[in-house]
């Protein structure tokens, strides 16, 4: 059953809340997927939510959490009591997800929760991953996998699988491992049911196989994974030991994160911020692009004062000002995307960044070299003025240029001193180019009409 937000869905869903009606609202709960049930939770207030989360099963509870956005899983979080939220949510989930949820807690709650949890390996499970930072594979991983040993034979493997498998809900890989529980390779289904039980595994795995350091930042992990399209891969600490598998979602979720983050940073917001954050938060991370955005404005006014005496003396050029710095924002944008797009798509030798860097500048000449002839004609045709004609069109192809230059060498820059290049697009290129604009245009406009 899919659940859709209208309001007369929710006027139903608050008006059973209201009425304590357990009966009805466990009956639509039931046939819910878990992600529209915290669909509808962004709807309700927290008592409304806590009423249902109360309703749901352990599993469905756990999966329900995990859909929700961070800051209202944090808010929610609070109004719930530590012996709840271990045995409601993380004795139902994942190692991975279940660290998440713990590392949102304020540390006296986490330890509370943490003695809560009645399955002390899981508790330890959480409890190590807690250890690594975040962003890294080990921050990201799951405990939870498939593993068997080398020496074992296949007969002895099938009964191991089938008692670890409990405690997995997708085997994607079986992993092999010596008596030190270094990782060794990965064994296939297909071997393992061809090959006779008394086959040792070790002469039947696979050595080839990509794996990552624990310390590896997800970044990393996530190309590598598209790379070989891999659904998962296993996490090993610096001796090589198994300490961990990362499945494609835990990526997918990282990616989601990075590309919002992204798309916020072009926009000049800065900061991880969601629609739902109060006030101040909101306006915390739109301040300062703004403020930058406005000094840039200041700075172009400084520039229009200074050339004062050019534009009294001929308006005509002020009537341009706006395409000149139209078109220079536009450009800068345009290349400094395009750059952005390739390195987050991992670009990584000298040889191709040489090349984006030719290919850029050939772009930009044949867009400066179109634009100006247009512009040319326009202005000649239209006032007759050369001199304005050539001010114009000749500033437009060199501030294209320029414009193009900056877009394409400034992430580029930004990447090499470890800064997210995306810094680089939005706010940032666009006012840079607009002071750089008005300079050249007015310099050449002074210089043509000899008023300098």
């Amino acid at each position: 059953m899919q659940f859709e937000s209208t309001s007369e869905n929710i006027d139903l869903i608050k008006g059973l809340v209201e009425n304590k009606n357990n009966k009805e609202v466990s009956k639509i709960m039931d046939n819910l997927h878990p992600a529209d049930i915290a669909e509808l939770m962004d709807d309700l207030s927290i008592e409304e939510a806590k009423f249902i989360y109360l309703l749901l099963d352990g599993e469905k509870a756990s999966d329900v959490l995990v859909e929700i956005p961070d800051n209202d899983r944090k808010r929610f979080l609070k109004v719930l009591p530590p012996e709840f939220i271990a045995s409601k949510f993380i004795e139902y989930m994942d190692s991975d997800d279940a660290a998440d949820i713990v590392a949102d807690l304020e540390d006296e709650v986490k330890r509370e929760v943490l003695n809560e949890i009645e399955d002390h390996e899981q508790a330890g499970d959480i409890v190590d991953l807690l250890e690594y930072e975040e962003d890294t594979a080990g921050g990201i991983m799951a405990k939870e996998l498939v593993s068997v040993n080398e020496n074992w034979t296949i007969a002895t493997c099938l009964k191991e699988i089938s008692k670890q498998a409990e405690e997995v809900d997708e085997i994607y890989y079986i992993y092999v491992v010596d008596n030190t529980e270094k990782l060794k390779g990965v064994l296939s289904l297909k071997k393992l049911i061809l090959n006779n039980t008394n086959t040792k595994i070790s002469k039947i795995y696979n050595a080839d196989l990509k794996m990552v350091n624990t310390d590896t930042r997800q970044e990393v992990v996530a190309e590598i994974m598209d790379k070989y399209n891999l659904v998962a891969i296993p996490v090993v600490d610096d001796i090589g030991r198994l300490k961990g598998r990362i499945t494609f979602d835990d990526v997918i979720d990282f990616v989601r994160e990075e590309a919002g983050k992204d798309y916020q940073m072009v926009s000049g917001i800065i900061g991880d911020v969601e629609s739902s954050d109060k006030v101040w938060e909101l306006l915390r991370a739109r301040f300062p692009w703004l403020i930058i955005g406005m000094l840039g404005g200041i700075v172009g006014s400084l520039v229009l004062g200074s050339h004062e005496k050019s534009l009294s003396k001929v308006t005509e050029l002020a009537f341009f000002i706006p395409l000149i710095a139209a078109m220079a924002g536009n450009v800068g944008v345009q290349s400094s995307s395009i750059v952005v797009q390739s390195i987050a798509s991992g670009v990584k030798n000298v040889e191709s960044t040489y090349r984006k860097l030719f290919k850029e500048v050939s772009v930009a000449l044949a867009t400066a070299s179109f634009f100006s002839l247009l512009i040319f004609l326009y202005i000649y045709f239209s006032r007759g003025d050369m001199n304005l004609t050539y001010s114009v069109s000749i500033t437009l192809f060199i501030v294209i240029l320029f414009a193009s230059g900056l877009g394409t060498v400034i992430p580029l820059v930004l990447n090499r001193f470890k800064i997210d290049p995306a810094l680089a697009t939005g706010p940032f290129i666009t006012t840079m180019n607009d002071i750089l604009g008005l300079l050249i245009y007015l310099t050449i406009g002074g210089m043509f009409f000899d008023i300098l």
